[in-house]
């Protein structure tokens, strides 16, 4: 079992091999909490990383709409559908 140091802010680097058997990347979030005297880190779920995304996709201002109407927004992605199909491919 590797060991780790705490840096002077509380920051602790995990080792590449654990992230990788935890299935972790840059960017995921964890869970920190103290239990029985021991600190564990759990992976937040996959949902929470898509609406992380989803909010910096807001930021960024990568949306489209507003709709009026489901109808209106479906009709719309129709319509990008058949521009991305008209485009000819490289």
């Amino acid at each position: 079992m590797p060991l780790v140091a705490i840096k002077t802010k509380g920051q602790v680097t995990l080792p590449a091999a654990l992230c990788a058997q935890a299935g972790l990347s840059v960017g995921d979030l964890l869970d920190a909490k103290l239990e029985r005297g021991k600190i564990t880190l759990t992976p937040k779920s996959v949902v929470d990383r898509a609406i992380a995304e989803g909010l910096e996709d807001i930021r960024k201002g990568r949306v489209f709409g507003p709709f009026s109407s489901a109808k209106d927004m479906i009709e719309d992605l129709h319509r990008r559908t058949k521009k991305r199909k008209r485009a000819p491919r490289s």
